[in-house]
């Protein structure tokens, strides 16, 4: 490195500490002015916990960060607030969302909100959640500028798909003006397109003079990315130039998983499934006021079948996902049959529910902190995403047993959301396999895992539906993640089927 170079973020053989979990040990890192930064590992090497730890959420016990840029912002200006710290000039925008409704701030949305006309006129527009209840947008703000926020202003933000949801999170946090911005997996569960456009977005905000540090795949490096570094359980594994990294043949590790067929056989029922037909849709039309978002699909899914559900962001796909599940009430008006039934006939919501398993990775946003794997996993038997009813002692044996079987039993009594999302994943399958659903609804639940953990949820699903009678419905945007046994694809197109 020059040594001319001005530094602009030290952490100086850090240690970190986070309940009673040590996170880092003699970490040593160097950021200068001008480097911008990518975070690449396997999932839990501890990288967004990095991010964190220099957004001052954990406790550094030995050691020191350096947040030279913010010493450097002090000299230069007038400082009157005497609360003013360094957290003042860095935003981190998670992978997840914090959004809150309008009646309550403390209260986060409920899953099945975004459907309801009703309730999601209680969450905030954009323009309220970037501007504040009055809404003063100015009408030019050339920092958001990369981000294409004007069309999203008055849309609630409930209603914004992954890659929406993301820009927004993001233009929050450049309204701050941040010397220094820190994105944890921008690109996880975005379409192709969008992966590129964010990409370019990343590019500008650097461009723009913002020191940016994001924690991605090892694919997906934007190129105005001057530096990587490479974490392992903790532990600093490799520090590169962007073109020293690229030029780095990615290791592929061929491993072999053994998911115990004969256990799965000594636990599941298997009776054969008493519907003719799964799913059925003709014609089926969704709008919002304007908007249409589900325009004449038909489909028919048959007991034991396995579909890939396509389609870039704001396909439709989540939409027509909330027809099947029960969340969406405008099933009721449509010609939509579900289990051998016409939606609207005197079924309720909790008899769809009971004959579904339901696994995304934006779930874990609706359990309570406090709950442990193995409640997460009861709560399954109950079709209430974040219940925490206990469970006899015969649903909590069953529940074990799977645990097991998926080979995280040692996980039951951790908090859900403290252990690695491959483990909270994988938690969320035994959730949705307890009851033996005729239906198992997989919506990208490889988001956030690497490349050996995709293998293995693959794996175990393959390996399932060798044992099971299984109808599944996965949805994802890589091709890669797509598990053997699926053998049907419909694909959508701005809410228009384009491929079955």
């Amino acid at each position: 490195m020059s040594t001319h170079a001005t530094p602009f973020l030290s952490l100086e053989h850090i240690t970190v500490r986070y309940l009673d979990k040590t996170l880092f040990t003699g970490l040593d890192w160097h950021i200068n002015k001008g480097e911008n930064w990518a975070i690449t590992g396997p999932s839990g090497a501890g990288k967004s916990a990095l991010l964190s730890t220099i957004a001052g959420k954990f406790n550094v016990i030995n050691g020191a960060i350096r947040h030279h840029f913010s010493d450097e912002y002090r000299q230069a200006n007038t400082i009157t607030d005497p609360y003013f710290t360094y957290r003042d000039l860095l935003a981190l925008v998670g992978h997840h969302h914090t959004f809150r409704n309008r009646s309550n701030t403390t209260t986060d949305f409920y899953y099945q909100q975004r459907f309801n006309s009703m309730d999601s006129s209680d969450a905030p527009t954009v323009r309220e959640y970037l501007y504040g209840e009055s809404g003063g947008a100015p009408e030019q703000t050339p920092i958001l500028e990369p981000l294409k926020i004007p069309g999203l202003m008055d849309k609630e933000l409930i209603k914004l798909s992954n890659g929406e949801t993301r820009r927004v999170m993001i233009a929050k946090s450049l309204l701050k003006q941040p010397l220094l911005l820190m994105l944890d997996n921008p690109f996880s569960g975005l379409d192709i397109q969008t992966r590129r456009h964010f990409t370019e977005m990343v590019n500008k905000i650097i461009d723009n003079g913002t020191t940016v540090i994001l924690v991605t795949s090892a694919t997906e490096v934007p190129e105005h990315i001057t530096h990587v570094m490479t974490l392992d359980e903790g532990r600093v594994t490799g520090k590169y130039t962007r073109e020293e990294y690229l030029q780095i043949p990615q290791p592929v590790t061929a491993q072999s998983w053994q998911v115990d067929e004969e256990k799965i056989r000594a636990i599941v029922k298997n009776t054969p499934s008493p519907y003719t037909t799964i799913i059925s849709m003709e014609h089926i039309k969704v709008q919002y006021g304007e908007h249409l978002i589900l325009d004449d699909v038909n489909w028919l899914v048959k007991p034991n079948e396995k579909w890939a559900l396509l389609g870039h962001n704001g396909a439709g796909k989540s939409t027509l996902l909330s027809l099947i599940n029960g969340d969406n009430p405008q099933a009721y008006a449509q010609q939509l049959y579900l289990f051998d039934r016409k939606r609207g006939s005197g079924e309720s919501i909790w008899d769809i529910k009971k004959k579904i398993g339901f696994v995304s990775p934006e779930l874990h946003q609706y359990f309570q902190a406090g709950s442990n794997c193995l409640q997460v996993v009861v709560s399954g038997f109950f079709d209430i995403i974040g219940s925490t009813r206990q469970g006899t002692p015969e649903q909590q044996a069953h529940a074990a047993a799977w645990m097991d079987i998926l080979d995280i039993g040692t996980y039951a009594g951790q908090p859900f959301k403290g252990v690695p999302e491959s483990v909270q994943r994988l938690t969320l399958l035994a959730r949705a396999l307890v009851k033996e659903p005729p239906l198992l609804i997989f919506d990208e639940p490889c988001q956030g895992l690497d490349q050996q953990q995709k293998e293995h949820f693959k794996h175990v699903i393959d390996t399932l539906s060798n044992v099971m009678d299984l109808t599944m419905i996965f949805v994802t945007h890589y091709q890669e993640e797509i598990p053997s046994a699926v053998t049907k694809v419909l694909k959508l197109e701005k809410g228009r089927v384009i491929l079955t």
